[in-house]
């Protein structure tokens, strides 16, 4: 297998909106997300750090930094997977997050895992 793919995560994630803890009235919307991290790299490796970046429609941004996810960090064989599910609330009906996950594998190498742009979106209610 090819060098740049012994260390290789791959992230996907689907997000839910959550209307009974938001309030549009002070704009506030909540969203879940669940992501997906599946290595499918050939070496083990461990999830130490996440960064989103957040943005909301005003192009208003929001970093979080943190160690692990949802008070793990997941140590991932090859082909093995993790799932969590977390949230975040923004000021706008729509918006985005991205980011990447910091990751040392079991020989010490440091790489990073991206976390593909997806949306956060409030699904349109008919009247």
């Amino acid at each position: 297998m090819a060098e740049d793919r012994k260390y290789h995560i791959t992230v996907t994630p689907t997000t839910h909106y959550i209307p009974d803890q938001s309030d549009e009235a002070t704009d506030r919307y909540v969203f879940a997300y669940t992501i997906t991290i599946v290595n499918t790299g050939t070496v083990t490796a461990q999830l130490i750090s996440r960064h989103w970046i957040i943005t909301d429609a005003h192009d208003e941004v929001q970093e979080v930094r943190g160690v692990g996810v949802v008070g793990e960090q997941p140590v991932l064989q090859p082909g093995q997977k993790f799932e969590y599910t977390s949230g975040t609330a923004i000021s706008t009906p729509v918006g985005s997050m991205r980011g990447s996950y910091q990751m040392v594998a079991e020989d010490g190498e440091h790489f990073e895992a991206e976390i593909p742009e997806f949306t956060l979106n409030m699904p349109r209610v008919l009247h």
